[in-house]
């Protein structure tokens, strides 16, 4: 359903239509504003959707308004700048800052809502997943043992779930985490290491002879990233930003020729288990092997531009307090 704001300009006072996160306008309404003859920007109109400037489809469309006998066509504000460009600036300019004023308070009132009724969604879940709990234990359908099993499935998951929907939402905060740690994961050892599980999968027929070969250096060149300081400050400071940094360095970045998301995996688990980091103060798996697979996954299939993002994520499902 279309909103209605009012555009005032000295003179001219115009009702628009707000749909669709843009603004629209009449023929009419653009020759007041630019206070120019209808003519003119007929003439502008046509001329910006025969060069393509905007597409014609998405920016012209045909509304039904009241004292009409037939539809009126209804330009959005892309077109509407492209005229005010072509006309008088100064007008285009004054128009341009009420529009995106505009714009900005509609989609922030948007998604204001939208997270209104995305916590009203959330409460409704829990109560309606409550109410069948309990529904089920009053039925005898299932036992109070069962029911605080789902409790405690939802408390330990909970983590999880604020760390997807804080990915989703692209608002997850990068933590200090620990700077203390006794094992540094130099070159050589790590060839050692990579020289065993090629064994091992050689054995097994899961690998060949181009498993973990490097390619002109460069995982080495990984290591010393990780590992780089700067007035003797360590650039990454804490163990989780390493760690989530060798898992995307060498699965992201292809440091050999074959095996680069089974190494990357490796070196990683190596690198938590030899730092203690592989279990929580309860003993329990920080990270599991399924939560392993994906992880390592995400990493291979993401953007480069979501570097950021993906570390912030690892570092967050690493860090413990008691750790």
């Amino acid at each position: 359903m279309s909103e209605i704001v009012i555009y005032e300009d000295g003179d001219v006072a115009i009702r628009t239509t707000l749909e669709n996160e843009s603004i629209w306008l009449r023929q009419s309404d653009i020759a007041m504003i630019f206070a120019k003859d209808r003519t003119v920007i007929t003439r502008h109109i046509n001329n910006i959707l025969r060069d393509k400037e905007v597409d014609e489809k998405s920016n012209v469309q045909k509304m039904h308004i009241a004292n009409s006998d037939k539809p009126v066509k209804f330009y959005s504000l892309d077109i509407v700048l492209a005229v005010g460009y072509r006309t008088n600036s100064a007008k285009a300019i004054k128009f341009r800052r009420w529009a995106t004023k505009v714009l900005k308070e509609y989609l922030l009132k948007g998604y204001a809502i939208d997270q209104k009724r995305l916590q009203a969604q959330k409460l409704q879940e829990l109560n309606e997943t409550l109410r069948m709990i309990r529904l089920a234990v009053e039925n005898r359908e299932l036992s109070a043992n069962e029911a605080r099993g789902f409790v405690e499935i939802i408390s330990h998951y909970a983590k999880s779930w604020a760390l997807l929907q804080g990915y989703d939402e692209q608002s997850l905060t990068e933590i200090k985490g620990h700077k203390e740690g006794r094992f540094i994961l130099d070159y050589d050892e790590a060839k050692r290491a990579i020289a065993q599980l090629k064994a091992t999968l050689m054995a097994k027929g899961e690998a060949t002879e181009l498993f973990g070969n490097e390619k002109a250096g460069e995982f080495k060149g990984n290591l010393l990233n990780i590992y780089q300081s700067f007035g003797g400050e360590d650039l990454l400071p804490s163990l989780e930003a390493k760690a989530a940094n060798l898992l995307y360095y060498v699965v992201k970045g292809h440091p050999f020729n074959d095996g680069n998301k089974r190494i990357g995996a490796y070196l990683f688990v190596l690198f938590l288990h030899k730092n203690d980091m592989l279990h929580d103060a309860k003993g329990e798996a920080v990270i599991n092997d399924n939560t392993l697979v994906s992880l390592t996954l995400l990493v291979a299939q993401s953007d480069p531009g979501h570097k950021e993002i993906i570390i912030k994520l690892i570092m967050n499902m690493l860090y413990g307090e008691s750790l």
